[in-house]
């Protein structure tokens, strides 16, 4: 077994995140890249940016002793295919990108399935608990407040701290033609100060690569002109109407981020969903590469509360 505390340039994939069959699925309009496999329960295992499925691989292979594990990438990103953009930015929205999720799930042979997002994944998987109540039986978000929530309460510490979100949301092409003159120096250094660069060697390469791609650049920026623009609206009708997120929800966060600092992440979720707990961790916004043990047992430990018999065994 892998040591699941790796961190660092030395560390390598592990091996059972290797052993987890890699394929392309396609699911409405698009083409996902989807990492699936293991024993039990469905968990779906949702990205942040810049990163792609990899950014589960401290983790996913041990999970998948318990679940049945399914990292895509996200439309957009990665190896996944990338819609034209619409002027509203919905093709973008995290609407479309759980919809394509819920319909990646169901092909699997999955209606209900528990789902884990960090960053942007986790705006997808809230979204998704919303969308599709009945079929999200648990949610984990990490270092994620809602985005209606991020935006009623921007001020000049989100400003300065992610000014990322108001540069990748400017109209086309002003970011893309700024960001495509090195790509690499403004996801790995400008943006998360070297952070990315000490994450496994062949994780980091994949999102590089990745990058270089002016369609995933395009991408990406569509991610945040949808945040500034439908998801906030999504999220601002949901409040106004009284929806909320029915099903357990763990938040987990980091203790040495912004949330940590600006906010009262778990009074807020409580604002939104009906039963939550969740703590912080000692560590920056990347949970997952830099406290993976922290997570694996988090995960864990939530995801497997309340089972019934387990689901099918799943190798795409």
């Amino acid at each position: 077994m892998s040591d699941p505390t790796a961190t660092g340039s030395d560390a390598a994939l592990p091996p059972e995140f290797d052993r987890l069959p890699l394929s392309r699925m396609t699911v409405g309009e698009v083409s996902l890249r989807v990492r699936a496999g293991g024993d039990g329960p469905p968990l779906l295992l949702l990205h942040g940016y810049p990163e792609t499925h990899l950014a589960w691989a401290l983790v996913a292979g041990e999970l998948a002793r318990d679940f049945t594990v399914v990292a895509p990438d996200l439309r957009g990103y990665g190896e996944s295919s990338k819609p034209a953009a619409v002027p509203t930015h919905e093709s973008y929205g995290k609407r479309a990108m759980a919809q394509d999720c819920t319909r990646l799930m169901q092909q699997l042979g999955f209606d209900r399935f528990d789902v884990a997002g960090h960053d942007r994944g986790g705006r997808v998987a809230y979204r998704m608990a919303l969308d599709s109540p009945a079929a999200v039986r648990r949610l984990t978000v990490m270092d994620v407040i809602p985005t209606g929530e991020v935006w009623a309460r921007a001020d000049d510490r989100f400003a300065i701290g992610y000014w990322h979100w108001g540069f990748l949301a400017q109209p086309h092409p002003i970011p893309e033609r700024l960001i495509e003159q090195d790509p690499e120096f403004f996801l790995l250094d400008a943006e998360f100060g070297g952070a990315i660069r000490r994450f496994p060697p062949a994780a980091v390469a994949d999102y590089v690569r990745c990058a270089r791609d002016p369609a995933v650049i395009e991408a990406m920026c569509e991610d945040y002109r949808a945040g500034a623009t439908c998801d906030r609206r999504w999220d601002d009708e949901d409040r106004a109407a009284g929806h909320r997120i029915t099903c357990p929800t763990q938040v987990l966060w980091a203790g040495r981020g912004a949330l940590e600092a600006w906010y009262d992440t778990l009074a807020v979720w409580r604002d939104w969903a009906d039963d939550v707990s969740g703590a912080a961790l000692d560590c920056g916004h990347f949970l997952v590469e830099e406290r993976p043990a922290d997570v694996l047992a988090a995960l864990r430990t939530f995801h497997a509360g309340g089972r019934g018999s387990p689901g099918p065994s799943v190798s795409p």
